[in-house]
Formats: structure tokens, C-alpha cells, sequence
């Protein structure tokens, strides 16, 4: 789908009401529906039953149930991108939320246009075919692009948009030595700024759900090399 007026839904997350209003009016300037909700629990209701293109998430959010959790709760019901905006700028926090599979992380006070920005770059990032149109496999892992679907032995693995452009990427240059710049400039795109140390995290996350059916060389001081 591309992006253009009438861009698709947006749900956002945030218990502040000025921030709120905020994200909804330069969202909504540029094209998108959007629909706001207060808590995470009535977001998660929101995002079950409009299905949307994006979730803007704030991290701390009213309740027993931060952001983190219910980004947790997002992955493991979907695949949505999700934004988070928050007051919080620790490195921890941080990586905790690329960890969860966080597509973007933007701090307060933000510049609305950038947001707006933001949530486009994300938005074509995660909606493009990765580079090649026809299965991949390597050993048991299969990578389809069209269907934008990973299996492993035959059974379906649940990826992030990120990770399954990751994965696609470095499957499409096997046997090459990829920089971390490289992958950031492949997959994140030569816009996105922010610390490379993204691509080890998203790393570890395919480590993690594929096992060592993934044949991942760690390339020291460099970057990975697939097969």
C-alpha cells in the first residue's frame, strides 16, 4: 500500500491529553485516521479490532501494565509496527524497547513533523518487499518474501517487520561480510540516525527464534556474514 492521503489508521497509546491531541492533529494533517486511547489496555482493545497500519506507544502509561508490556502483548498477538514516545531516554530503556521489537523509539519533548516523519520512514520500511521476489532457503529455514513469512522445518516463525527485513537482507547477500553500517543503511535506511548497536540487538533476536539452524557468523570488529 503506498503512502499517500488517506494513509491507513494509526492508534495511539498515550495518557497524556495534550500529547494526545498533538500526534492526532499532525497525523491527521498528513493523511492518517487516528484513534487515541488512554491506557494499554483499551489500546490493545483498539488495535484487536481496527487492525491498524501503526501503533504509537507510550511507555508510561497508567495501570499495572507499562508500555513494555504491551508491546509484549502486541508481538505476540501481530505484527504492527510499533513507535515508541516516551519521556524516558535511558540506554537501557532503550534497548530493552528494540528488544521487544520496538520499530522506532522517540523521546519528549519531540518536533511533531519529525514524529510525522518518523512514522512514514517506518511505515515504508516495513511495508516494502526486501530485495528479491523469490523463496529463499537456507537448511531448514525457509524466507518468503511475498507473504513476508519465515519458517523453520516447516513450521511458521513469528518475526518483527524489522527482523524479517533483517534476515531477508542478509539472506539475499549469503556468504557476503556485512558491515553494520551496511545493514543499517539496507534495512534501516540512510535516513535513520541512531546507535548501530540496534543491529546486534535484532540480532540476537533472530539468534534467539531460529536457534542454531541460522548460520550466522559474528565477523569481530566488522559485522555477520550469513552461510
Amino acid at each position: 500500500m503506498p503512502l499517500s492521503s488517506g494513509a491507513g489508521t494509526v492508534v495511539v497509546i498515550e495518557d497524556d491529553a495534550n500529547i494526545a491531541e498533538l500526534v492526532d492533529l499532525y497525523l491527521r494533517r498528513d493523511g492518517f485516521r487516528v484513534l487515541v486511547a488512554r491506557d494499554g489496555e483499551a489500546g490493545l482493545e483498539l488495535v484487536r479490532r481496527e487492525r491498524p497500519r501503526m501503533v504509537i506507544l507510550d511507555v508510561g502509561l497508567p495501570g499495572e501494565r507499562d508500555g513494555f508490556e504491551i508491546c509484549r502483548t502486541l508481538r505476540a498477538e501481530g505484527s504492527w509496527p510499533v513507535l515508541f514516545l516516551t519521556a524516558r531516554d535511558d540506554e537501557i530503556d532503550r534497548v530493552l524497547g528494540l528488544e521487544l521489537g520496538a520499530d522506532d523509539y522517540v523521546t519528549k519533548p519531540f518536533s511533531p513533523r519529525e514524529l510525522v516523519a518518523r512514522v512514514r520512514t517506518v511505515l515504508r520500511r516495513t511495508e516494502r518487499p526486501p530485495l528479491g521476489e523469490a523463496t529463499v532457503s537456507i537448511g531448514e529455514i525457509t524466507i518468503d518474501p511475498s507473504r513476508r513469512e519465515v519458517s523453520l522445518g516447516g513450521v511458521l516463525v513469528v518475526l518483527t517487520p524489522r527482523e524479517f527485513d533483517l534476515l531477508a537482507w542478509m539472506a539475499n547477500h549469503k556468504g557476503f561480510v556485512l558491515s553494520r553500517q551496511q545493514l543499517l543503511d539496507g534495512v534501516w535506511g540512510s535516513s535513520w540516525y541512531g546507535d548501530a548497536r540496534t543491529v546486534d540487538v535484532h540480532v540476537a533476536q533472530l539468534r534467539r527464534k531460529l536457534g542454531p539452524d541460522l548460520p550466522l557468523a559474528t565477523i569481530r570488529g566488522v559485522g555477520y556474514r550469513m552461510g
